[in-house]
């Protein structure tokens, strides 16, 4: 039975690099962590001490993820998987989701994406006594437990789905996501309506966030979007 106070994560990939990145930054927010590079030596970790949560690479080459989460949970081992996959194919990710994981987290990706993944599923089960449950991000601050947004200490009134949509750009910060990822992460796979959901909704939230502060979700043309740092018209130069 784990005794630590800290969560203990299990971070399993067959790249030495990616588990080395993801472990040290892990240790670092405070997580007790283990590591495996091979899907047999995570099974074998997992089996003789549960962990509170596994980061687990599809793509093993020995057990791939999906057959090791098949495995532990024919154990009765139900804790919680985020998967690392390449791919990004619809039915992958059903796969991933139906043999029992929790969430999944497409390569590349950024670590503090993938950590602020991993205290929502620890949050939900209990597990991370450290977290205050509020995504913070220049003068905006989220907190997923009131299901409040303020900016500059203002209360913003937000709809469930605008609330949703800002929390994958907190989750997200300088890094450009595209139509198709939010879509994915804020209406889900199932989502069969018209793609220009996105431009109302970001529309939406754009006219909330800036009646109390500059511009911070920008559009990059032919690529996405992006939530970056605001930038204060005293520093703009002004053409006499």
């Amino acid at each position: 039975m784990n005794t630590n106070t800290s969560p203990r994560i299990l971070v399993v990939d067959d790249e030495p690099s990616i588990v080395d990145a993801v472990a040290t930054s892990l240790r670092y927010e405070g997580f007790t962590v283990h590591e495996a590079t091979t899907g047999r030596r995570a099974l074998a970790l997992a089996q003789e001490d549960p962990p509170d949560l596994v980061i687990l690479d599809v793509m093993l080459q020995d057990l791939d993820g999906l057959e090791v989460t098949r495995r532990l949970r024919a154990d009765g081992i139900f804790v919680p998987v985020i998967f690392l996959t390449a791919r990004d194919a619809l039915q992958d990710k059903v796969a991933g989701l139906t043999v029992g994981g929790d969430d999944y987290v497409t390569k590349p990706f950024a670590l503090a994406e993938l950590i602020a993944r991993v205290r929502t599923i620890l949050r939900r089960t209990g597990t991370d006594p450290d977290d205050d449950g509020i995504l913070r991000f220049a003068d905006i601050e989220l907190d997923e437990k009131a299901h409040e947004v303020r900016r500059s200490g203002n209360i913003i009134h937000f709809t469930a789905t605008e609330f949703t949509l800002l929390r994958y750009f907190l989750l997200n910060p300088r890094h450009v996501v595209s139509k198709p990822q939010i879509l994915d992460h804020v209406w889900h796979y199932d989502f069969d309506g018209d793609g220009n959901v996105v431009e109302t909704y970001i529309s939406y939230i754009r006219k909330k966030l800036e009646k109390h502060g500059p511009p911070v979700i920008h559009t990059v043309r032919l690529v996405g979007y992006a939530l970056r740092d605001p930038v204060s018209t005293a520093s703009v130069p002004v053409a006499s």
